[in-house]
């Protein structure tokens, strides 16, 4: 490909509304294109990368056992109410009414849609297992598009799904996929954490996210330095340790004037945060929800929202914490009424707390569950967070930050019950198919190589993925044999199989170096008349600082044996 024939050009300045690495880089390398909001046009060269990774992820999923096919991305209202999902989803759906008054969604996932295709053509357990994926368009309406192609309203996804007759074969299905993704990282250039994940509005029994760990990823991960258990922060457990408080003592008020928050009671009441106990208000489908949990702890939102079993969860109000009666600031849940308690398992690790007297500027000594006050919920509801201790091993918990570029479900049963996606076994018995989901969204995996392979000049594609694997930048001047050369060697390179993009623009040595670190083809071999004197070329990997020259004749040749070497190295 020639770079003057190129649909696209360049941009030295980023454009404004550009946030991570990536969506910068994405602009300025002019690679994609923003239609609205979180929508984006793929340019030629971000074509070609998703593609490789594309057959990459096809090649794998093959291996794995999976059927590929491809489904609709207009669906019917109604299988989703069908399954209840549509209220889980809530506002994230696209939705919309044809002619006939029919409504219908535009699919953010397609569970619904393989589930009732495979209760119409599975019968028995000699049909099972199946493994059918697709590589298809998501449409989801996030409240916030952002980062480019990390979190858009559009967006390509890879997505299979598992049919099997027994937990065992889901087992073996899920272990197959875990195997496959691990390989799929590998093969891109694109090392990847597997984490133990919440299953969120998917529903399920349990889940892994794989993660690249960048700086720039909007997800936290909880990692033991001990066992290596990993965690996305929404699911990761930890030791919260015992907190001595000595035998129970007799309740006990005290003033605390211009002492509401933990810090402030702690100082004024000179005890450590631990022997708190702090009250969170939230708002659970309209109701409010009192959280209860150690003074040093922070509610985990989504571990509230799980145990809570609600669609919709937020923080309350002062205005909807004032018509409860309750007095902010000096909370506690003893002696409450009328309002749904929610405790940490953190306040059953102690003795002897201080807690909100439910009074203004008053708080009570000695506060001791059961004794003082009850929960309708005991649960860990409590965020991890880095220098805690491991609930696996006790080992030291660190944080680090990632991209999700997968996540996998054991769904079970509950979408097969509801869809009638049944089989008869071998005793003759109907029953449920046990269903599994595994996703990869795959502008997204290209959005995370370039958080994870950058530098100040530009992208450094992983060679696997790159959009082309040579950058032949021709440094032309009149009467200089370069131009001859370069179509030489562009014409050898593409005939030994070597996928090349030829800046056959007549511009400055700076802007063609500039050009070449921003577009991050992996090798750039440069022809000008000071490499032509020695009858050689420069060759330079955009990952290394220093180039060397290499002989004119056989050139082709040795470019594509280098490439072929690292390219072998880059899948071990």
């Amino acid at each position: 490909m020639r770079v003057s024939k190129m649909l696209t050009r360049t941009l030295k300045e980023t454009p404004a509304e550009a946030e991570t690495i990536s969506h910068k880089l994405l602009l300025r390398a002019g690679m994609i294109s923003q239609l609205v909001a979180g929508v984006y046009t793929y340019l030629p060269l971000a074509w070609r990368v998703l593609r490789k990774i594309e057959d990459i992820v096809r090649a794998e999923m093959d291996a794995a056992g999976g059927q590929e096919l491809s489904m609709p991305v207009l669906q019917p209202l109604d299988l989703w109410q069908k399954s209840g999902r549509d209220v889980a989803f809530g506002k994230g759906l696209f939705n919309l009414t044809d002619r006939r008054e029919r409504k219908l969604v535009l699919g953010p996932t397609h569970e619904e849609v393989i589930t009732q295709l495979v209760s119409q053509n599975v019968r028995s357990y000699r049909d099972l297992p199946l493994m059918p994926y697709q590589m298809q368009t998501k449409f989801r309406d996030e409240p916030r598009a952002r980062g480019g192609l990390l979190r858009g309203r559009e967006f390509l996804m890879k997505d299979l799904y598992s049919f099997d007759a027994d937990e065992a074969g889901l087992a073996r299905s899920y272990d197959a996929m875990l195997q496959a993704y691990h390989h799929i990282y590998s093969r891109c250039g694109l090392p990847a954490l597997a984490v133990e994940a919440d299953s969120g509005a998917i529903g399920g029994k349990a889940s892994h996210e794989f993660m690249v760990i960048a700086e720039s990823g909007e997800d936290e991960i909880i990692r033991c330095n001990g066992c290596g258990y990993a965690a996305n922060v929404e699911k990761a457990e930890a030791v919260k340790g015992e907190v001595s408080g000595g035998a129970p003592l007799l309740l006990e008020e005290v003033a605390t004037p211009g002492a509401a928050t933990i810090e402030e009671v702690s100082a004024f009441l000179k005890v450590p945060p631990q022997r708190t106990l702090k009250a969170v208000f939230y708002m659970a489908d309209g109701q409010l929800v009192f959280a209860v949990i150690r003074g040093d702890l922070d509610v985990n939102e989504v571990k509230l929202k799980n145990n809570l079993r609600c669609t919709d969860l937020r923080m309350a109000s002062e205005a909807e914490v004032n018509a409860a009666g309750i007095v902010a600031g000096a909370a506690s849940p003893v002696k409450l009424s009328g309002v749904r308690v929610v405790a940490d398992d953190s306040i059953t690790s102690g003795t002897n707390f201080i807690a909100g007297g439910n009074r203004p500027e008053t708080h009570l000594r000695n506060v001791n569950y059961p004794r003082d006050f009850s929960a309708d919920i005991i649960a860990d509801i409590a965020r991890a967070r880095a220098g805690q201790g491991c609930a696996r091993c006790g080992g030291s918990l660190s944080a680090m930050r990632g991209i999700e570029v997968g996540h996998v479900f054991k769904l079970g049963t509950f979408l097969s019950e509801k869809l009638g996606a049944f089989f008869v076994d071998e005793k003759g018995e109907s029953r449920p198919i046990i269903m599994g989901c595994y996703g990869i969204g795959l502008g997204r995996m290209l959005a995370a190589a370039i958080e994870q392979n950058h530098d100040d000049k530009g992208i450094i594609w992983p060679l696997p993925i790159a959009p082309y694997q040579v950058y032949l930048c021709p440094l032309y001047r009149e009467g200089s044999a370069v131009a001859e050369v370069a179509e030489k060697i562009y014409n050898e390179l593409t005939s030994a199989g070597v996928e090349v993009l030829f800046d056959d623009r007549v511009e400055s040595p700076g802007v063609k170096f500039n050009d070449a670190d921003l577009l991050g083809i992996p090798l750039r071999v440069t022809i000008s008349p000071r490499t032509l004197d020695k009858n050689s070329a420069e060759m330079k990997w955009r990952r290394d600082k220093e180039s060397s020259l290499a002989p004119l004749e056989g050139i082709a040749g040795r470019g594509k044996g280098l490439i072929n070497e690292r390219m072998a190295g880059a899948q071990v």
